[in-house]
């Protein structure tokens, strides 16, 4: 992963080893705030999320995103000028061993459909969940309340691993 964050020494306020041991076996969906909190190294939240994309980068875990990640990690850079951050979310997404972006298609669509119709998931909520379960997912890692609980998924949310919530 060309493109990873700086490397932290310590994971000071965080439950590392409890979200390491929750993610389980088999591969890892992720949402998209996942990647932006590694990219762009957010001090709170980085110390649990950059062990995962190590793993990822090792191959010791298969991680898992829709290609709507890329849609949403590079709007804001796109939309300030930032190409250079741009670029950067597109270089992880599209060429990280390890990961896989699946893209979107008419069975994908129709399965985040399902989903949506039996949830209320907003449109990309429903396809990042229909992704990670189209690759076999059984976590998905995610840091959004408003993912339901479902049958063949778990979803963790980041901010149960935090022992100290970041300020606001």
């Amino acid at each position: 992963m060309g493109e990873r964050g700086r490397r932290c020494s310590r994971p000071g306020g965080t439950r590392l080893v409890g979200l390491l041991n929750d993610l389980g076996e088999g591969p890892l969906g992720l949402d998209t705030a996942v990647f932006i909190y590694f990219v762009e190294e957010n001090p709170a939240y980085l110390p649990l999320v950059e062990p995962i994309f190590a793993a990822i980068d090792r191959g010791q875990v298969q991680g898992v995103t829709s290609a709507i990640t890329l849609l949403e990690t590079i709007v804001v850079p796109l939309r300030s000028g930032n190409e250079v951050l741009a670029r950067r979310y597109e270089s992880l997404l599209t060429h990280s061993r390890g990961l896989k972006l699946v893209h979107l298609d008419l069975a994908l669509l129709r399965a985040a459909a399902h989903l949506r119709a039996i949830t209320r998931l907003k449109t990309p909520d429903a396809i990042q969940l229909a992704a990670a379960l189209s690759e076999g997912c059984s976590t998905f890692l995610a840091n959004d309340h408003r993912y339901p609980e479902l049958h063949g998924i778990r979803i963790l949310q980041v901010d149960d691993y935090l022992t100290e919530k970041p300020a606001t």
